[in-house]
């Protein structure tokens, strides 16, 4: 499959999303998703084997929440393969992204995608989440853990009027019904994205005063 092919696909996906971002950070997000694609056959990052389904199911999926991330600091939590960590990173060069995974081999594949593309705004943590120190303005994650134990892992992470950000497949009214009582739904955004024939939504959540 050709540059030309793949770049095309990636800006009529963005375009669909109402992103508009330079060709620089477009020609960076098709990087990572071949980097994505060559360290997966060692170290089984994603059950995804063909390029142009990685940029719906990857790039566009975690691109999909992009028009709800604010300013602050953002950790990712149980990064994984990168998502939605690095595409965030890409297409925001001004939002410091730190990305947590207990895994070795995911988190060395991390560091490695920050250093070839020169994500200078990119820190990477082998860590559990619940032994990280530090505040957060948002944290992240996708398809990470049940809504109830994300908050319970990270609580400590989240700086005051902070807010959490889960991606989800279908929208998870049973998780959200077990919430604890101070914490806040702030909105449940069904999000949709070019290519991919699947629900998704976005949980975003606060701390109750």
């Amino acid at each position: 499959m050709s540059a030309n092919i793949d770049n095309s696909g990636l800006s009529a996906g963005l375009s669909a999303l109402g992103l508009d971002l330079p060709a620089a950070a477009q020609q960076q997000l098709l990087a990572f998703r071949n980097l994505l694609l060559k360290w997966n056959k060692t170290y089984n990052l994603t059950a995804l084997r063909d390029p142009e389904q990685a940029i719906a199911h990857h790039l566009l999926d975690s691109l999909a929440i992009l028009p709800q991330i604010g300013a602050g600091p953002l950790l990712d939590v149980g990064s994984g393969g990168g998502l939605p960590g690095i595409p965030l990173a890409i297409a925001r060069p001004e939002l410091v992204v730190s990305m947590v995974d207990t895994v070795q081999k995911k988190a060395s594949f991390l560091q490695q995608v920050a250093i070839e593309l020169g994500l200078k705004n990119v820190t990477v943590h082998h860590a559990r989440v619940e032994d990280l120190r530090g505040q957060y303005a948002q944290i992240s994650s996708r398809a990470f853990a049940e809504l109830k134990l994300f908050i319970e892992l990270t609580r400590h992470l989240l700086a005051p009027g902070g807010r959490w950000l889960a991606m989800k497949g279908i929208r998870p009214d049973a998780e959200i019904a077990a919430l604890p009582a101070d914490i806040a739904v702030e909105a449940v955004l069904p999000l949709q994205v070019p290519g991919l024939d699947a629900e998704r939504h976005l949980i975003i959540l606060k701390a109750g005063s």
